[in-house]
Formats: structure tokens, C-alpha cells, sequence
């Protein structure tokens, strides 16, 4: 996929999640880079990065970390994270000036991966682990791969508002209204979260101001809702630990062990598309592995929310999946949007 493809696709997938800001800014891109402007210097060396590696997401979030740093005040003045309301004119002429002015930065910055940590896929997944915890009552020992900052490793530490029911914790900063419909999820305030560890090959610190920056740079800036929900997070994170390692998924995988009257619970979501196919093939083989390990007093679960098909011809979604052990039985328990918000339970 060409740079012209991947910005123009990015595009219509920011206008149709609610985000005008950044859809009007790529096709902007896109004409300016066709045309052999500003952005085909700054994109240099990037014009066959794969499609997953979200390039134009990339490129948008070192803008923003500028932006949210004060270090781009000319554009922060159309930018709704920090009070500024958009102008597709002014607006973009301040953009290109920050392309033109901070270059040789934004290609640096265009190497890190995009560390969204989207706090609004939790609702997916937390709602997946009460559905696991009607049928495996014990305590969860939760691991992330692709976990980032870690923030959704806290995920029962946020509350989640369906109808006139609160799941989660009552006095959370991070709150989700109507979180999810469909099939009714039985409220279990005695879920208990024992461990709380994840993996990352570039993990951030939520705890410094620089980790909190990096997370904020990748939510798009006219999302507001989205914004409070991480800055609600951050805050939970000041006060629930959780270990987030540097290290691979596979080797991670690798080095996981079950525990008696615990159910171990690997999670991860919207990180898939990152692994190379091998590293894919290897990371399903390490859980199998494990699987294969798991009894009744020391179960195993994986659960995710990633881009999947239900059948070859189908269409992608956003698929909710838990597959357990013993047995390996692997079910849909539904779909959500792309940032999670809300989920339905099928």
C-alpha cells in the first residue's frame, strides 16, 4: 500500500469515527503529497511501510505531541485538546508550517510504533472477562501483550454504565455511558484481579510526564470524550500498580505459567496487525502450549478484540473472542467499534 492509498483510507476511517480534524488534515496531506510538497521530505523513507504500521496515525500523533507539549503554538490555536478550535484553512497553512519547521524531529518521532493504549477497549474487554467469570469463578491472574502503558490492565478500575446497572468500580474518573447492549451481563463485584502484568516492545511509563504525553499525542485531538477517558486512566494508573515489561509477545507467551485456583487470562487488543506472520504463528503455538497445560483448578483463558472475519468471506470486524482450557473451545462473544465504545454481546 503507497502513501497516497494508506492516508486516503486512514481518511475516511477518521471521518467515519468522528474525528473531521484529522479526515480534512489527511486529504489535505494527501494533495500535498501528490503534488511533491512539504510532506514528501518529512515522509521520506516511509513510502512502502505496510499499511498495519499506521503510518499516517504515526505522523498525526508526533504533530500532536508538539501541539500538547506548547512547542507548536501556531496550530495549538485549532487544536481542540488544547482549547483551539479547527479551521480547515488557517488551520492547515499551520500545519504545513510545522512540517516545514520541525522536519528532522517528526522523522524521528515517525519511527515509534503508534501507542494509542485506547482506553475505550476496555469495555470490550472487561465485559469479556465477566462473561469468563460466570462460567470461571476464580480469582484472574490478567496478562497483556501489546500493552503499552498498561492502562487497560486497570480495566476493572474503571465503571462501565449500562441502563440503570454499574459494573466496575463506582467511583472511577473513567466512566463509560451506555458501554455496551445486547446479551445482559450479570454485574460480579467479587471479580478479583490478582495480577496485573503486561509486554510491550516499546513499553511507555503512564507515571512520567513524557509516557503521559506519548499516550495523549495518539488520541486525535477533536475527540474529547476519548481525551478525558486517558486522562481519567492516568490517574488510575497513580493508584492501581501494574507491571508492564519490555519485551516481546512470543517470549512473553513463552515464559507464562498457569496457577492453582487462578484463571490465567492473556489479553490483547488491536495490537495483531504489528506481529510479523511468524511472530502471529508463534504467539498462537506458545498459547496453545500453555493450553495444553491448563486443568480445571488451573485454567486458561485468551481474550481479545481484534480485526477479524467470522468466515473467509466475510467482512472484517471488530470481534470480541475467548477461547478457554482445557478444551481449547473458542467463541465469539461480539463485536465492538474500532476504539471499543460501545460493545454488543451476541
Amino acid at each position: 500500500m503507497d502513501v497516497v492509498e494508506a492516508f486516503q483510507l486512514q481518511a475516511a476511517a477518521c471521518e467515519e469515527l468522528g474525528s473531521p480534524l484529522y479526515a480534512d488534515l489527511l486529504r489535505r496531506l494527501v494533495d500535498d503529497y501528490e503534488l511533491g510538497g512539504i510532506s514528501t521530505r518529512v515522509l521520506a523513507g516511509h513510502e512502502q511501510d505496510p499499511g498495519p504500521s499506521a503510518l499516517a496515525l504515526r505522523l498525526l500523533g508526533s504533530v500532536h505531541r508538539l501541539v500538547l507539549a506548547g512547542e507548536a503554538p501556531e496550530l495549538g490555536v485549532f487544536y481542540p485538546s488544547v482549547g483551539g478550535e479547527w479551521d480547515p484553512v488557517l488551520g492547515w497553512t499551520a500545519f504545513e508550517q510545522v512540517l516545514q519547521a520541525r522536519g528532522p524531529e517528526l522523522q524521528s518521532l515517525l519511527t515509534q510504533p503508534p501507542q494509542t493504549n485506547e482506553v475505550g477497549r476496555a469495555t470490550a474487554l472487561y465485559g469479556g472477562l465477566l462473561r469468563l467469570f460466570e462460567a470461571v469463578p476464580l480469582p484472574v491472574r490478567l496478562f497483556e501483550i501489546g500493552a503499552s502503558g498498561g492502562l487497560n490492565l486497570r480495566a476493572d478500575c474503571f465503571r462501565y454504565q449500562v441502563a440503570d446497572q454499574t459494573f466496575g468500580a463506582a467511583d472511577s474518573p473513567v466512566v463509560f455511558a451506555d458501554a455496551w447492549t445486547g446479551r445482559p451481563i450479570t454485574p460480579a463485584p467479587e471479580l478479583r484481579i490478582a495480577e496485573r502484568v503486561g509486554s510491550d516492545i516499546n513499553p511507555v511509563n503512564p507515571l512520567t510526564e513524557d509516557g503521559a504525553l506519548t499516550l495523549t499525542s495518539y488520541v486525535w485531538p477533536d475527540m474529547t470524550e476519548r481525551l478525558e477517558r486517558l486522562r481519567g486512566a492516568l490517574e488510575v494508573a497513580r493508584a492501581v500498580p501494574a507491571d508492564v515489561r519490555r519485551e516481546d509477545a512470543v517470549s512473553f507467551l513463552r515464559n507464562l505459567e498457569l496457577s492453582e485456583e487462578h484463571v490465567t487470562v492473556v489479553w490483547h487488543s488491536v495490537m495483531w496487525q504489528y506481529l510479523t506472520r511468524a511472530d502471529q504463528a508463534a504467539a498462537d503455538e506458545a498459547i496453545a502450549a500453555l493450553g495444553e497445560r491448563a486443568s480445571a483448578s488451573a485454567p486458561l483463558a485468551r481474550l481479545c478484540l481484534e480485526p477479524m472475519r467470522r468466515t473467509p468471506e466475510a467482512p472484517y470486524e471488530f470481534l470480541v473472542v475467548l477461547q478457554t482450557w482445557p478444551g481449547g473451545v473458542r467463541r465469539i462473544l461480539g463485536h465492538a467499534a474500532p476504539h471499543g465504545l460501545p460493545a454488543v454481546w451476541e
